[in-house]
């Protein structure tokens, strides 16, 4: 052995080490280096164990090179769907009309709802599933939305440690870490997600689908204090409904070089500002209209009672509740919030829920129901309404019970509780204004209320990081959290 090599070789042997701390520290130095020669990366990569491999996609910074390429993939037969085996269906070929993104895409939510189920991921695997998801991967570099799909079902089968062996070796490894790379959050979090799931030496949680870290989303030594939940509401998504307030007017070039925008505040300003923090978002579909429901079944899952059954379930398979909480939800989040909450305090399973909740902030929640539901944007929500406006409308029973249990619950509890509300009209269609959450709801009842002049759908998306809104915000969860983060 050359001199020079053995600094390579001395770091691959510590990978291997039986001391979980000598393993993680010369995983680290090894990510840490941007000098070798290409050759040295291949031998690295070629000697990393599967552990060594994830644990390098997981730092940040790293060099591309310690990853294989992914292996070749069979040559399939390109024509009609896409199914395992690779053949096309034979229906396919009469569909010409049709664009074959779109019948990837309709397969892809059909697969993805297949790998939330764990006795059918090893059908998954078993039939060429990994490999079949990179071709199409591969292929649709121009869509971030199929590249999405893909990664959450990867993400999913990641959740089933068995499987663990598998993806690594069909290549996966190499793809997840470019994609944490890309310059869009949403591409960054799904690949996050899926990495942490394979990532057993330093992450004892799994993230199921729909939770998101937004931070640390890269291995650190920085010990995390508490974790703060953005809840988003109606219509939102966990990475939209926090991004900074759109501008009216494109910056000027020096101005933009003085402000970057952010498509993710909480990822961005948040985690900078406390990165003592695990910050969760959630996500949660939502509808206006049942008009030509997908599945009738669907209604059940779009209740209030049930998502937050549901949501309460998957947090606490992500690790929320063994460290100080803080709530930060967006309309009909806030009220999924309360939900769990409550819901929480009568499980015996989920007290520390209740236990460690700190504080809850809410942005135009509408405890008191929404006009938005008293209204149609069209002939379809007056005709077929949600399950959600329905449950939104204005002195709702249901929503005045739930108000009620969650202010005997809150009594006595040691929590901070804040509530912001809009005092501005939001355009709803094209011809309407209105108050989505008046004044009158957003108030809980309990805590501080804070009117703040902005719409609805800005009311969570500050305009800077110096905005009245984010201060207020930061402020609250430093003081909500308090001791908590001055513990060593």
């Amino acid at each position: 052995m050359e001199d020079h090599e053995l600094p390579l070789w001395l770091l691959l042997k510590g990978t291997q080490s039986t001391d979980k701390k000598v393993r993680l520290e010369a995983v680290q130095n090894m990510a840490g280096i941007h000098y070798w020669r290409d050759y040295q990366y291949r031998t690295v990569a070629q000697a990393c164990d599967r552990r060594t491999t994830v644990g390098l996609a997981r730092s940040k910074d790293v060099d591309q090179r310690f990853f294989l390429p992914p292996p070749a993939l069979p040559q399939v037969d390109d024509r009609g769907l896409w199914c395992f085996g690779g053949n096309g269906l034979p229906y396919a070929e009469s569909l010409s009309s049709v664009p074959s993104e779109k019948l990837e895409v309709y397969s892809l939510q059909a697969l993805l709802k297949h790998s939330r189920i764990s006795t059918h991921v090893d059908s998954i695997v078993s039939n060429g599933g990994l490999q079949l998801l990179q071709r199409i991967y591969l292929l649709r570099k121009d869509s971030q939305k199929i590249q999405r799909s893909i990664m959450r079902v990867i993400g999913n089968l990641a959740l089933h440690e068995h499987l663990h062996s598998s993806i690594v070796d069909s290549g996966w490894i190499s793809l997840l870490a470019e994609a944490m790379k890309s310059p869009y959050v949403i591409q960054t979090s799904h690949a996050a997600r899926a990495l942490a799931n394979l990532d057993r030496d330093t992450v004892s949680e799994k993230y199921p689908d729909d939770v998101y870290v937004l931070h640390p989303q890269h291995r650190t030594s920085q010990p995390i204090k508490a974790d703060v939940l953005f809840v988003h509401g109606l219509l939102g998504a966990a990475f939209k409904t926090w991004r900074q307030q759109d501008r009216d007017q494109p910056l000027d070039e020096s101005a933009a070089q003085e402000e970057d925008y952010t498509e993710c505040w909480p990822k961005d300003w948040l985690a900078e500002d406390i990165p003592a923090l695990r910050i969760i978002s959630v996500e949660y579909d939502t509808n206006l209209s049942d008009w030509k429901a997908k599945c009738p079944v669907d209604n059940d899952r779009k209740s209030m009672a049930y998502r937050s059954s549901e949501l309460l379930k998957k947090l606490k398979m992500a690790g929320v509740g063994k460290r100080p909480i803080i709530w930060v939800s967006h309309s009909m989040g806030g009220l999924l919030v309360k939900k769990m909450l409550v819901n929480a305090s009568r499980d015996e399973e989920m007290q520390d829920f209740v236990k460690n909740t700190r504080g809850i902030a809410f942005y135009s929640v509408p405890h008191h129901g929404s006009r938005l539901a008293e209204y149609s944007v069209n002939a379809r929500l007056v005709l077929f309404p949600s399950i959600e406006v329905k449950e939104l409308s204005k002195d709702s029973p249901a929503l005045k019970k739930l108000n009620e249990e969650f202010i005997e619950f809150a009594k006595n509890k040691d929590f901070k509780v804040v509530s912001f509300s809009e005092t501005l009209p939001t355009r709803v269609g094209s011809m309407m204004k209105l108050h989505v959450v008046p004044a009158e709801s957003a108030d809980l009842g309990i805590g501080e209320i804070i009117s703040v002049e902005v719409n609805h759908l800005n009311i969570c998306k500050p305009k800077s990081k110096d905005s009245f809104i984010y201060q207020r915000t930061l402020n609250f969860i430093v003081d909500a959290l308090g001791a908590d983060l001055r513990k060593q």
